[in-house]
């Protein structure tokens, strides 16, 4: 039986929520609390107050990957009702046809 394009979506949502949860909680504890000399940069330990006003911990490959996991999470997010709603038509319109007498 082939998977239904709503439940792909979903999993991708699932999916996508865990895997961006993932990749941020690694990025705060990979952060040093020591000044990087070449960058002048100084991280924040752990998960320090500060983080949320402060994007000097994030470097930009990291920022890029933060910034493509969220779009395809929030890309699936959108595309997953509408997937549901066009599928839920489509099992009604087959539901609705009168086998028979054909509506004599």
């Amino acid at each position: 039986m082939k998977k239904r394009l709503s439940s792909i979506l979903r999993s991708m949502v699932i999916g996508g929520l865990v895997a961006t949860g993932v990749a941020r909680a690694l990025i705060l504890l990979t952060a040093s609390p020591v000044p990087d000399p070449a960058s002048g940069r100084t991280e924040p330990s752990l998960f320090a107050p500060i983080i949320s006003s402060n994007w000097d911990y994030i470097t930009p490959v990291q920022a890029w990957l933060l910034i493509v996991l969220l779009a395809v999470t929030l890309i699936c997010v959108a595309g997953w009702p509408i997937a549901a709603w066009l599928e839920r038509r489509a099992d009604a319109g087959a539901n609705r046809r009168i086998f028979g007498r054909q509506g004599r």
